[in-house]
């Protein structure tokens, strides 16, 4: 694919029936919590979709902050979605440390062989 410009570098897409609206809710803290909702491509809602949230926090390690983001499920409004933060984030963290520890060890158990 190319135009006047030449050869195009990108072949970016937008699913006009997967749009939704983003609207961004925080404490000014630690915490944001992200309300999608579900719109047609007149901006319109669309109500045969449902609204979800997502979470994002900062949490601090040794090595600086590590942004955290997860799916907050079964959250119907924003004040269900506030509650559930916490632990939506809580378990986006024990999947990602649990997910580094099996990195480690299939790291840990690669054979090395000479000439490697």
């Amino acid at each position: 694919m190319s135009d006047a410009n030449g050869p195009r570098m990108t072949n970016i897409k937008i699913n006009p029936d997967n749009l939704y609206k983003e609207e961004t809710f925080t404490d000014l803290t630690y915490a944001s919590i992200r309300r999608l909702t579900p719109v047609k491509i007149d901006g319109s809602i669309d109500e045969s979709r449902e609204v979800f949230f997502t979470g994002m926090a900062q949490l601090m390690s040794p090595n600086g902050p590590i942004p955290v983001q997860c799916v907050i499920e079964g959250a119907k409004t924003l004040s269900e979605a506030a509650a559930k933060l916490p632990d939506a984030i809580e378990k986006t963290v024990q999947a990602m440390i649990a997910e580094a520890k099996e990195m480690e060890r299939q790291e840990a158990s690669r054979i090395v062989r000479p000439g490697q």
